[in-house]
């Protein structure tokens, strides 16, 4: 019998599941799962889940682009519950938050900063822009515009980065400018961030 045929459902054929970053650890949202869902799941890689509200299969993304790509599906002790571990592309909250658990009850509170989340949920938007294309959109007039011109805001921002380095002032602010460009940049020539990532990683190594 093989792991999946082991879940134990409750009586709506259903069972929760708690998704975890597989590369931070930290827990992203919970949700519900039926066979249907999880069959997806494995067969197609990415994150499906059973939509409670809407009573049907839900493909994490479908609408958003914040797709999760599934590392590994992992069943509790007692069978009747599962943990997602998944590389999120884009934040995982419908509130544009990075994870649903971002309301502290009780302990320090407060969520941690963090460049790579940051930078993943900035990545998400800047791609949502690129899909719908809205009118007033800074993002949209910017893509519109073509690579030449991304480019060229990439070299302005970069030149303001080191002007900012040597005055000694508001480097943060425009180290900002200059990474958001450079995310414009890559949707522009369509290449994901996983990419960028997967280089520096190589290179650490």
């Amino acid at each position: 019998m093989s792991a999946l045929e082991g879940i134990r459902y409750d009586e709506n054929g259903l069972v929760p599941v708690v998704t975890q970053d597989a590369n931070t650890g930290e827990v992203l949202m919970l949700a519900y799962a039926n066979e249907e869902a999880i069959r997806k799941t494995v067969e197609s890689g990415e994150a499906h889940y059973h939509s409670r509200s809407r009573d049907e299969l839900w493909y994490k993304g479908a609408t958003s682009g914040n797709t999760q790509k599934m590392v590994e599906i992992r069943l509790d002790c007692d069978g009747d519950a599962l943990l997602y571990r998944v590389d999120p592309r884009g934040p995982a909250c419908h509130t544009g938050r990075y994870s649903c658990f971002f309301t502290s009850l009780a302990g320090s509170g407060g969520e941690a900063l963090s460049l790579g989340r940051t930078l993943e949920r900035l990545a998400g938007t800047i791609a949502e822009r690129h899909r719908e294309m809205p009118e007033g959109s800074y993002t949209a007039k910017l893509l519109q515009r073509g690579t030449g011109r991304v480019a060229q805001k990439v070299g302005e921002e970069a030149v303001e980065v080191v002007v900012a380095a040597l005055k000694g002032e508001n480097l943060a602010e425009e180290m900002a400018d200059l990474l958001y460009h450079l995310m414009v940049l890559l949707e522009e020539r369509d290449v994901p961030v996983d990419e960028v990532a997967r280089v520096l990683d190589e290179r650490h190594q």
